[in-house]
């Protein structure tokens, strides 16, 4: 798969989480399990982050889209398009990282002894 396609899939990927109506917040789930709320402010400001890093990429994603398209259309530079796409899948691997990350730290929380 080539670096374009693979940018272009993973930055899909990343807009359709951005809109998942179903997804808790940190909030929603602490109130759920009775968690105190100043514990639960602390969590939806981790979730929060989160969701800024994601709308982040969606954005940096966006602003590439936009100049492949000009480019396309006679109006925009090769180098900014080239600039873009890197800097997308710059944001795409650090978000598939941190993603591998969590799930890492999951897995091991989930290891521990009760």
């Amino acid at each position: 798969m080539s670096t374009s396609a693979f940018a272009a899939n993973a930055y899909r990927l990343v807009q359709g989480l951005a809109t998942r109506p179903d997804i808790k917040t940190a909030a929603e789930v602490a109130a759920e399990i009775g968690m105190a709320p100043n514990t639960a402010t602390n969590q939806s400001d981790f979730a929060a982050m989160v969701r800024d890093a994601v709308q982040g990429v969606v954005d940096q994603g966006k602003a590439s889209e936009n100049k492949t398209a000009a480019f396309a259309n006679g109006k925009g530079n090769i180098i900014d398009v080239v600039t873009a796409v890197s800097e997308t899948e710059v944001a795409m691997e650090t978000m598939v990282a941190m993603r591998d990350k969590v799930i890492s730290a999951y897995e091991d929380i989930m290891k521990m002894p009760m």
